[in-house]
């Protein structure tokens, strides 16, 4: 896995105006490419009278699924751009959808290539972006009233604190870089003189 990606801060929609022509940009987060169609969809639904309706998207840490689709625009004017743009900001997890309102001025390819690329990468500066950092989620088992000061020590630590749930004990779940997790063991011993529990669990992305 990779240790950090970038991904769109928040879905939003950003348009610009070229020569007549609305160009509505949507972005938006995306774990799975059905996530992504159906954000397309959902985008597609809302403009039902747009001549074109363009995306790309680029899913996994490491940017291993990319797809894009022009829908009508000249081929490799729209979509590619779309997608050139999206690499080029290193963004994952990301879907974004052009859509088109014809102003009935033609722009020539190379207006079409500035136009949706430039689309996306104004949409990202508008949204803005965030790094989302691999972590070990681990567990941590202690009694009830240890638990609020535990939990409280936690945040001011700095720690990603990702769950609570009450039972016979409490249990926090916690997210920690690989390199702190030893670190993490000897600092809860301490801070609950060796009376927490430490289970380690499978790997996450979380926010840096």
């Amino acid at each position: 896995m990779q240790d950090q990606y970038r991904t769109v801060a928040r879905a939003g929609v950003h348009e610009i105006e070229i020569n007549k022509s609305r160009f509505l940009c949507a972005l938006a987060p995306a774990a799975t490419e059905e996530e992504a169609q159906a954000f397309i969809a959902r985008v597609r639904k809302e403009h039902p009278t747009a001549r074109h309706h363009c995306f790309a998207y680029v899913l996994g840490a490491d940017g291993s699924v990319q797809k894009a689709s022009d829908d009508g625009e000249p081929g490799g004017t729209a979509g590619v751009p779309m997608l050139q743009m999206l690499v080029r900001r290193e963004v994952r997890y990301v879907v974004a959808v052009v859509t088109r309102y014809f102003g009935g001025v033609k722009l020539g390819a190379g207006g079409l290539i500035r136009a949706y690329g430039g689309a996306v990468g104004e949409a990202l500066d508008v949204l803005g972006t965030v790094t989302r950092r691999r972590f070990r989620l681990a567990t941590v088992a202690v009694d009830h009233q240890r638990a609020g000061k535990l939990e409280n020590d936690l945040r001011a630590t700095g720690r990603a604190v990702r769950e609570v749930s009450y039972g016979a004990d409490v249990r926090i779940e916690v997210g920690l870089p690989e390199a702190e997790v030893e670190g993490f063991r000897a600092w809860l011993a301490d801070t609950t003189a060796g009376t927490a529990g430490l289970e380690l669990g499978g790997e996450a992305y979380g926010d840096a």
